[in-house]
């Protein structure tokens, strides 16, 4: 039990972060505006991207093939699942479906969940490396062409630029940091510092969005039943569109003749999207956006946590 808390205390408290700002949003609402979200945005991304070793991922471009199937289904298939699956859903809520299915690979977890599910890691490190970098375009034209005619405050040259320098600047800069020898070997050896200190940064923007969607909640007083249970249809169609992507990635890359390593990277990699980038669009539009995001992260971590013991498992058998 406690070895299980442990593995696990990442999304319990992210799970506490959520409950706490949406049921206590009125009291905390000065203490998340407060917060400097830009640069918190930006130190998280530095600290994730600073371990990263690019170098390890240059054999798998010899064979690209895992990599780039992967980056199809994150980039294309989960948009087009998100956008099928919106369409039950009121604005705030499709907005957020579809930004959440719009963001890039995340950068925490998905070589890691390849990784203990016996995946080529170096596989899902490149996926996340290509989706990341390119989000400051992507990201804005998937969610321009997906939700641009039903929300005419989704500006696409403003959230390019807001990407480019919250996300792609500062994977960049961490980067050029690793070629100074001294900072990439400090980088490696504290790589379990660097990864708390950003898993309670994310934390700490989780918090602001969960008071953001509590404040939005509070507001809406007696109509708060029917949004309730459409709240509740939203988690299970997100859970639903991540859950078919993975199956789907993992077929497809065995269809076409890869490796059982190769076919857990490209669904791993293919299906997981990153809570910060989501966060950090759906943020600026308010309300419930940020919703879908928060329940496509956790349902990931739950999903992808029961198929990597389950591969994990066979490939010990």
């Amino acid at each position: 039990m406690l070895q299980a808390l442990k593995r696990r205390w990442f999304l319990i408290l992210l799970l506490l972060t959520v409950g706490v700002g949406m049921t206590q949003a009125e009291q905390l609402s000065d203490v998340s505006e407060s917060l400097p979200r830009r640069w918190i945005i930006g130190s998280v991304l530095l600290a994730m991207a600073l371990p990263l070793r690019i170098d390890t991922m240059w054999a798998t471009l010899r064979r690209p093939g895992p990599a780039l199937l992967a980056t199809a289904i994150n980039s294309l298939l989960v948009p087009a699942l998100a956008w099928c699956a919106s369409r039950p859903l009121s604005e705030d809520l499709a907005l957020g479906t579809i930004i959440a299915a719009s963001v890039p690979c995340t950068l925490a977890s998905a070589a890691v969940w390849t990784r203990l599910a016996g995946g080529n890691d170096a596989i899902s490190l490149l996926v996340t490396m290509i989706t990341n970098l390119s989000c400051f375009l992507v990201t804005p034209a998937l969610i321009y062409f997906l939700a641009g005619e039903a929300d005419s405050s989704v500006d696409f040259s403003e959230m390019a630029v807001k990407l480019l320098t919250l996300i792609v600047l500062p994977i960049f800069l961490a980067q050029l940091l690793r070629g100074v020898s001294t900072i990439g070997q400090w980088a490696t050896n504290n790589k379990l510092g660097l990864s708390i200190y950003a898993q309670v940064g994310l934390l700490t923007i989780v918090f602001a969005g969960s008071v953001n969607s509590g404040l939005k909640l509070s507001s809406l007083d007696g109509r708060l039943a029917p949004i309730a249970g459409e709240i509740a249809l939203m988690m299970l169609l997100v859970a639903i569109v991540h859950t078919v992507a993975w199956w789907i990635g993992y077929g497809a890359a065995a269809r076409v003749g890869m490796t059982t390593p190769e076919q857990l990277a490209v669904a791993f990699a293919g299906s997981q999207k990153t809570l910060m980038v989501g966060l950090a669009i759906a943020l600026s539009f308010g309300g419930l956006t940020v919703l879908p995001m928060l329940a496509y992260h956790i349902e990931q971590l739950i999903i992808d946590t029961v198929l990597a013991d389950k591969f994990r498992h066979v490939g010990a058998d």
